[in-house]
């Protein structure tokens, strides 16, 4: 439960209630993605705002992701997002040009 692991794993650890699963979650030095099991959309939409992950997935596992949508993690979860736009943006180096086309000296 302390390291990223980039492979088909389950971690299980049990939880009393939403409130400790997720103190459990964002206690951690990781927020990849995270996904949570429910029928109330109170449940979760409320663990969706209150995770601090990159994604949150309701009802599907948490290794799901669509090019098209950001994918990124917060805390020690890597840098930046993935994703065409995001990666363009991730690669591009904005800089400004200014032209002071006056009369030359």
């Amino acid at each position: 439960m302390t390291e990223e692991v980039f492979a088909p794993v389950v971690a299980l650890v049990p939880a009393h209630s939403v409130d400790e699963a997720i103190g459990l979650v964002n206690a951690g030095p990781y927020g990849l993605q995270a996904g949570v099991f429910t029928r109330d959309l109170d449940v979760a939409f409320d663990a969706a705002k209150r995770l601090r992950v990159g994604g949150v997935m309701i009802n599907d596992t948490s290794s799901y992701h669509a090019d098209a949508m950001p994918y990124g993690g917060v805390k020690d979860s890597g840098y930046g997002l993935e994703g065409p736009r995001y990666a363009v943006q991730e690669m591009t180096d904005p800089r400004i040009i200014v032209l002071n086309l006056g009369t030359p000296r």
